[in-house]
C-alpha cells in the first residue's frame, strides 16, 4: 500500500469519550502490514472478537451417590478471532497482517498462506481509568504507557492500554461480500490462534493466576472451599 495512503482522510483519528466502561473505540488492532517491520494498526475494522472453550468433565464414584467429586478441565480448543473490515482498493484484508495481496502481489486465497501471522490488541484505558486507579494497577508491567502525538496534551501523566498479542495465526475462513443493495464491501476472516500472551510475562505451571488458596490453605480468602485444606467444607478424598 502506498504510504502517501496513510495520510489520508480516511485515516485521521477522532476522540473517544472518557467513561469507566469500556468502549470499542478505544480497541485498536495490529498486524504486521506488507512491508513493515512493526505492528501498524488496522484500520476501517468494523468487528474484532475473540472466542475460546474447553469441556468441563464431571468425576464420580460409584457407591457415593449422585455426587460429583471434581470437575476437570479438558483440553482447551484454540481461540478463535473474528476479524471484518471494509474492503480498500490499496489495501486488502490479507495485506494488513502481511501476506502481499491486493496490489503487493499474488496472494488471491487461503491457499496462497504460507506462514502463520500475528496480531497485537490494545485496549486503550481513559484518561478517567487512569486517574481513579489508586491502587496503581494500570502502572503495573501488564500495561504500557503511551504518549500523546502531534501536540496532544493530556490531563493526566499517560494514557495506558491493556495489550494482548495473539500468536501464530492461520485464517481458517476468508469471505468479501459485493451486493447490490449496499455501496460497501466487508471483509470477514476468521483466525485460528496458536498461543495468547500479554507480551511482558513468562508462563508456566509456577505462574500467579488468582484464586491460589495459599500456604495457609484457610478458606475465606477468595480461594474455593474445595482447595482450602482446613475447610470442613472440603470432602473426604476417595481413595
Amino acid at each position: 500500500m502506498p504510504v502517501a495512503a496513510l495520510n489520508t482522510y480516511i485515516y485521521r483519528e477522532g476522540t473517544a469519550p472518557n467513561t469507566r466502561a469500556a468502549v470499542s473505540q478505544k480497541n485498536k488492532v495490529y498486524g504486521y502490514q506488507v512491508g513493515s517491520s512493526q505492528f501498524k494498526q488496522i484500520g476501517v475494522v468494523s468487528e474484532f472478537g475473540h472466542d475460546e472453550s474447553r469441556t468441563i468433565d464431571p468425576v464420580r464414584g460409584v457407591g457415593f451417590g449422585d455426587q460429583v467429586a471434581e470437575l476437570v478441565p479438558g483440553v482447551t480448543e484454540p481461540m478463535t478471532l473474528t476479524l471484518n473490515k471494509t474492503l480498500l482498493y490499496a489495501l486488502n484484508l490479507f495485506q494488513t497482517v502481511g501476506y502481499k495481496g491486493g496490489v503487493d502481489g499474488l496472494v488471491r486465497s487461503l491457499k496462497h498462506h504460507r506462514w502463520p501471522f500475528d496480531i497485537k490488541q490494545e485496549m486503550v484505558f481513559s484518561e478517567i481509568a487512569t486517574t481513579e486507579d489508586s491502587l496503581g494497577s494500570l502502572a503495573a508491567a501488564k500495561t504500557e504507557a503511551i504518549l500523546p502525538i502531534n501536540g496532544g496534551s493530556l490531563t493526566t501523566a499517560a494514557v495506558r492500554f491493556l495489550a494482548t498479542f495473539y500468536e501464530g495465526c492461520w485464517m481458517n475462513s476468508y469471505s468479501a461480500s459485493y451486493t447490490s443493495d449496499a455501496a460497501i464491501v466487508a471483509e470477514n476472516a476468521s483466525v485460528t490462534v496458536t498461543d495468547i500472551l500479554d507480551g511482558v510475562s513468562q508462563y508456566g505451571e509456577w505462574m500467579d493466576t488468582g484464586l491460589a488458596p495459599g500456604i495457609d490453605g484457610i478458606a475465606g480468602k477468595g480461594a474455593s472451599l474445595r482447595c482450602a485444606t482446613t475447610s470442613s467444607s472440603n470432602p473426604t478424598p476417595l481413595t
